[in-house]
């Protein structure tokens, strides 16, 4: 079992079954990797929002891979266990126009700058401490008879996942769909709540170990993921205060709850609305609390009390 380190100046930026690996791999091999931002350091620790005007979205999502699995195939599952993951000191958050779960809302860019060096928390204010538990926001095995096919939105080979448990010591399981399963990953988060509802987490470049498992002849539908511990552990000492959405719809569901927990961060802790939806999409958890009920459905937003010092 070997450990092999994927160089830093390779990316792509599609899934595509054309893309030439960059790397080979055996079953029970480690992988180190560093991964840019998901601007693809087009925004820097110095930036102002004027940068969000200017961006080539054309470089957005740049992906380490691929990595080719020796011995994987069609009907296979690939096990990546998450050894280690760390930011690289500094990341971002940002208001993207016509992005996010409320783009008529927000219509104007908007640009935050987080110092990831001074612990384990990203200090949204002097009050507010987010913590950091890193994870990356996309982590994909390609999809078969993938042309150029854009990152976002994710499928059930993995992709844009955004799954904010995917932290060290988690195991992800991705359905093989292609020979040698072509994995990537990037768009790293230094902290992102259940649902990304901005459509940025603190974006981040990152650095992580990975350890690939093969399970041959085991086929998934869709990705899967085991977790070592509780899904929320640095909050899960302290109250939350939810804000529900009621209705036929869960997206429109969704739009509601964190429209009231805009208004209740401005009211209860004196957040711009910005300030309001950044914090939102950084440590706010989305739930669908209820889904049988007669067409009438209930999304929860659950701020964690433990994010106030």
């Amino acid at each position: 079992m070997a450990t092999h380190y994927f160089p830093t100046d390779r990316v792509h930026y599609t899934w595509d079954a054309g893309h030439e690996p960059v790397l080979s791999v055996d079953d029970g091999d480690t992988v180190v990797v560093w991964t840019r931002d998901v601007s693809d350091d087009q925004i820097g620790p110095d930036s102002d929002v004027s940068v969000l005007d200017g961006m080539d979205m054309g470089r957005l999502y740049p992906l380490a891979g691929p990595i080719y699995v020796n011995g994987a195939s069609a009907g296979d599952t690939l096990a990546i266990e998450i050894l280690d993951i760390h930011t690289q000191g500094w990341g971002w958050t940002a208001i993207l126009p016509e992005l996010g779960l409320l783009p008529d809302d927000f219509p104007d860019p908007y640009l935050r700058i987080f110092d990831l060096s001074r612990g384990d928390f990203a200090w949204f204010r002097e009050d507010i401490a987010i913590p950091i538990e890193p994870f990356f926001g996309t982590m994909g095995v390609c999809a078969a008879g993938a042309q150029e096919q854009s990152v976002m939105p994710p499928g059930n080979f993995g992709g844009n996942l955004d799954i904010r448990q995917l932290v060290r010591g988690t195991t992800l399981y991705l359905p093989v769909q292609v020979d040698g399963a072509l994995f990537s990953c990037g768009d790293a988060h230094a902290a992102q709540g259940d649902g990304e509802v901005c459509v940025t987490g603190i974006e981040s470049p990152m650095y992580a170990a990975l350890r690939f498992t093969l399970e041959r002849g085991r086929a998934i539908p869709a990705p899967q993921y085991r977790t070592t511990g509780p899904l929320t552990p640095r909050v899960d000492g302290g109250g939350f205060y939810a804000t529900t959405g009621v209705g036929p719809d869960l997206y429109a569901g969704a739009q509601d709850a964190i429209r009231a927990m805009i208004e209740h961060l401005g009211d209860a802790h004196g957040l711009s609305r910005e300030d309001a939806y950044l914090l939102a999409s950084l440590c706010v958890d989305r739930k669908i609390s209820e889904i049988v009920d007669a067409g009438q459905y209930i999304v929860s937003a659950a701020l964690p009390d433990a994010v106030f010092v």
